[in-house]
């Protein structure tokens, strides 16, 4: 029976507690027997000038999940041609990984309009979907075929307002995993 992985994308700009206690949860619940916390490249849309570097978000990531027997950490996005989309990096991670079987996780608000998503049909009916519940976007009362949905706790912690806490010199320790905080400071990350 092959392993059943959840693959958790993002910019992790800091990776945040918020982040793993999701994908603790997803890792646990019965729907997938681990997950992969995959790091997105910079999006070129975004203008975000306190975007870390790839090899920065990449550390911080192994930082925070170096406890767990449930979580890694995967580049192979950082890897592929740009842009990039799901249906291809979920190709590639078949390609690499033929004895694992790999499902994208999404929050509610991106089931919203994953119907723009490039081969949003292809990736439901390949791979499914776990949706978790973000505040301000309730599930459809129908859910297409394949999508999976998760109770998972919510956290009102962004990056965003972490970043920002930072810059102005707040300690932001216990709202980031253990080594995050530490690595940020020493590697003088996220000030104006």
């Amino acid at each position: 029976m092959s392993k059943k992985i959840g693959i958790l994308g993002g910019s992790f700009n800091p990776v945040h507690t918020g982040h793993l206690m999701l994908a603790s949860w997803i890792a646990q619940c019965g729907v997938v027997d681990s997950v992969w916390l995959m790091l997105s490249p910079l999006n070129p849309l975004k203008t975000d000038c306190s975007m870390a570097s790839d090899h920065h978000r990449m550390r911080m990531l192994e930082l925070a999940v170096k406890q767990s027997d449930l979580l890694s950490v995967s580049a192979l996005e950082l890897e592929l041609p740009r842009p990039s989309y799901t249906i291809d990096t979920f190709k590639e991670l078949d390609r690499r990984y033929p004895e694992c079987c790999f499902v994208p996780i999404v929050g509610s608000d991106n089931l919203s309009i994953f119907h723009k998503w490039r081969s949003a049909d292809e990736i439901l009916s390949r791979y499914g979907l776990i949706v978790y519940p973000r505040p301000g976007y309730p599930f459809p009362d129908k859910l297409p075929r394949g999508v999976v949905v998760v109770n998972a706790p919510q956290t009102d912690i962004s990056s965003t307002k972490i970043r920002n806490c930072i810059s102005k010199g707040w300690d932001m320790n216990f709202f980031l995993p253990p080594g995050v905080y530490k690595y940020i400071k020493e590697q003088d990350l996220y000030k104006d």
